[in-house]
């Protein structure tokens, strides 16, 4: 009998498929999760979580936290935002609505993507893309994010607002009217030509 493995830990940005179907179905691999006081953030260079900083204010991401390997936000992405003068330069963010809690960051998730919010940070355009885990008995049905409660995505544009802004300091953050799932398709289609033109 024959084992097939990586004798070389993929790295989760470069080394791990888009997903099953983007941009509708993708892979999201998780950075933080509601539970995490501490801001993680994949390292460039060796793929594993580093921390990037304790949370500077109370604010907890109210979902799942990471990005869709093989993406990047760079000109196709910034032309999707018209205030925006240049991509972030990362992958591509996701918050995934799990119904079960999921205590464990560093970990790969099949997400149905519903939607997105268009989010400036500093003059970079920094979207964050929403969906639901895959399979989720409770979130099954929803396809877009008008299906979502509105409390919920009202809880996501707060905390993206303000998870930076600490009292008399400038905000640095913009986030605007939440978008479909049809919008979240062309903006996942603009990162992945980001990403094939900066590394492929």
């Amino acid at each position: 009998m024959t084992t097939s493995f990586s004798q070389w830990r993929p790295h989760p940005w470069h080394g791990l498929d888009i997903g099953l179907k983007p941009p509708l179905l993708v892979n999201a691999y998780i950075e933080i999760t509601p539970f995490d006081l501490v801001k993680y953030e994949i390292d460039k260079n060796t793929g594993y979580l580093r921390v990037d900083r304790p949370n500077r204010t109370s604010s907890l991401p109210p979902t799942l936290y990471g990005f869709i390997p093989r993406t990047y936000c760079g000109d196709n992405v910034k032309s999707l935002m018209d205030s925006a003068k240049v991509g972030d330069a990362d992958p591509l963010d996701i918050c995934v609505v799990s119904e079960r809690p999921i205590a464990h960051a560093e970990i790969l998730l099949n997400a149905r993507v519903i939607g997105g919010l268009p989010m400036l940070d500093g003059g970079e355009a920094d979207d964050k893309i929403i969906a639901v885990l895959d399979k989720d008995e409770i979130w099954n049905d929803v396809d877009d994010i008008a299906d979502l409660p509105n409390s919920l995505v009202n809880r996501l544009i707060h905390y993206f607002t303000t998870y930076k802004a600490l009292p008399n300091e400038q905000q640095s953050t913009f986030v605007g009217k939440p978008y479909g799932a049809k919008h979240a398709s062309i903006v996942i289609n603009a990162a992945i030509k980001d990403y094939q033109t900066k590394f492929e």
